[in-house]
């Protein structure tokens, strides 16, 4: 699915339209979550842990396992964060 169609779009808006992908990706695979904080935040930092290994990947200290694409990472994190603040926004409302 593509949110932005336009002949002219910026990185920014290309970024912005994978992470819109990937919230959908995520209801489509997980359904609606609904977390506790805490739940939410073992599932950020375990995203966050997976763009650190990934940033490893050109380091001598980084393990071969540790190789990932680092921008689909940041992504799933972007995403993760987004879900985390829908949640939050309903919960306010």
């Amino acid at each position: 699915m593509i949110f932005l169609e336009t002949k002219s779009v910026s990185t920014r808006d290309k970024v912005l339209n994978q992470i819109v992908n990937e919230r959908l990706g995520q209801n489509a695979k997980w359904g609606k979550q609904r977390h506790d904080h805490g739940t939410w935040l073992a599932i950020l930092m375990e995203e966050v842990g997976e763009v650190a290994q990934a940033m490893q990947v050109n380091r001598s200290w980084g393990k071969k396992t540790d190789a990932g694409d680092l921008y689909s990472e940041l992504v799933q994190v972007a995403a993760v964060a987004v879900a985390i603040a829908e949640q939050v926004a309903e919960d306010e409302q």
